[in-house]
């Protein structure tokens, strides 16, 4: 169950975006790139897990000690620390999911039983400069998430309700090119229409920003369901396209100029990072988590590459859209208006629902990064201030840019490298010192990463950085070509 709610979550919003992306940079190079990266998430992947469990040990020996403590002072020696470990195994087995509570016999300190999260990870391995900038680089991909969220609604309404021909549902992915000044209804031209849908994406969504989402379980399986529905619709349309003859697509085998959008989509749509601590500590049996999470991997990459191929096959690259789904709005691929509604309003649905939990979790990351030790904020702070500087600054974004392949492409490309690659490399060479130190060099984690060699890490953290120089000198470069 943990590894369908990772595939569910890594497979979002940014495969959408993935097909346009391809086209641009050639299905040779999209696929050595989405294969590499694919390679990389997963090996950053299985540094979380180790990280997590070397904290589980942490949070866990100092309990024992504190017990120790405590039992000195009641003058109740002779306790052993496995009889510590296992009364404070007990005593907090009402407190766990069902599935992790250990059975009998002295737990692993090792054992992944407590959540912790990647925020509290930070700050018992990180100094209060890596604290701060872990905090700043989550907040960077949050804004960038609500930001493309923001755009890809009214995108999508827009494209679907606006007609230059005045059928609605028959104009979009026909091969005509749109621009943003033509007319959408009456005076009203389509970068009216789509600010239009922006404002009253903001005024019905926004306000949950000032309180909490809770309870969301029916409305992720009911956006789960719908989004598995369209995946396999585009795709089995899209096959039924190429096995009558009527595919237009002819993709080029290698763009390099499409290496930098490309890149950020990857990376943005293997990110699962952040989620890990509460995907994996419910699991029961983590004994070949790892191998679970690479089979997970492999299954992602047939799916994306399935869905990348048959669309660059099927579409004229100058046909696919920023949104794959807005493709399947044209009457000649699916004459079912229903089907066509479905697909091209997909996004509308599925985002709506994720962009209030995303404003919540970042309106509390600000909060932490503030936070002051014994101090509470005032009223005004809380209630206002933080929900208006998480809202603004992306509907603001979304204002002035509806281009979802570089919004995509930006947030992966800088804040995603840093959460999927900087971070977990960090958080493995961090805790593998700590673990050492505490414990003493020859303790050995259960859940050690198969890629154990400090090696990889220097690899990991290389390939990081010289990514943030290679995309930000192909901005450069593309912007002066201007």
């Amino acid at each position: 169950v943990g590894l369908v709610y990772m595939f569910n979550l890594i497979v979002g919003t940014g495969a959408l975006t993935m097909p346009k992306a391809f086209a641009t940079a050639g299905w040779l190079v999209s696929l050595i790139l989405l294969m590499f990266l694919g390679f990389m998430s997963y090996m950053t992947t299985t540094f979380v897990v180790e990280a997590m469990a070397a904290a589980n040990a942490q949070l866990r020996w100092k309990r024992m000690e504190k017990r120790k403590e405590d039992d000195d002072e009641d003058s109740s020696s002779g306790v052993s620390d496995s009889d510590v470990l296992l009364q404070d195994g007990y005593e907090r087995a009402e407190t766990r999911p069902i599935l992790s509570v250990q059975r009998r016999g002295s737990p692993n300190i090792f054992e992944i039983t407590e959540r912790v999260e990647m925020g509290q990870m930070a700050s018992m391995f990180f100094n209060k400069v890596g604290v701060n900038l872990f905090y700043f680089c989550i907040i960077i991909y949050l804004y960038g998430d609500l930001a493309i969220y923001a755009a890809a609604v009214p995108v999508s309404l827009m494209q679907v309700t606006c007609s230059a021909t005045g059928n609605h549902s028959c104009s979009v992915g026909d091969g005509t090119k749109y621009n943003d000044t033509d007319k959408c209804w009456g005076p009203i031209r389509r970068i009216d229409a789509y600010r239009l849908y922006l404002a009253a994406f903001t005024l019905l969504l926004g306000p949950f920003t000032f309180f909490n989402v809770q309870k969301t379980k029916y409305l992720q399986i009911m956006t789960s369901l719908m989004r598995w529905i369209a995946f396999i619709l585009m795709i089995i349309l899209a096959l039924i396209r190429i096995s009558r003859g009527q595919a237009e697509g002819h993709p080029s085998m290698a763009q390099l100029s499409g290496i930098r959008n490309l890149f950020g989509v990857c990376v943005y749509s293997f990110m699962c990072q952040h989620s890990l601590p509460s995907l994996i500590t419910p699991i029961s049996k983590k004994k070949h988590v790892n191998k679970l999470v690479l089979l997970d991997y492999i299954l992602i990459l047939a799916f994306y590459s399935l869905l990348s191929f048959t669309a660059i096959y099927c579409f004229r690259n100058d046909t696919l859209m920023d949104m794959y789904t807005l493709n399947f709005t044209n009457c000649e691929i699916i004459n079912v208006a229903f089907i066509r509604y479905f697909l091209g309003l997909f996004p509308v649905f599925t985002i709506s629902t994720n962009f209030p939990i995303i404003a919540v979790t970042l309106r509390n990351n600000w909060k932490t990064l503030f936070h002051r030790e014994g101090g509470t904020y005032p009223w005004v702070v809380d209630r206002i201030v933080f929900p208006a500087i998480t809202l603004i600054p992306p509907v603001l974004v979304a204002f002035c840019t509806h281009d979802l392949e570089s919004l995509v492409g930006i947030t992966g490309a800088y804040a995603g490298n840093g959460i999927q690659y900087l971070i977990p490399a960090f958080l493995a060479y961090c805790s593998r010192k700590d673990t050492q130190l505490v414990f003493g060099s020859g303790t050995v984690n259960k859940h050690l990463s198969p890629f154990r060699h400090t090696f990889w890490i220097v690899f990991v953290l290389i390939w990081g950085f010289s990514c943030f120089v290679f995309v930000t000198a192909n901005i450069v470069l593309s912007e002066s070509k201007l």
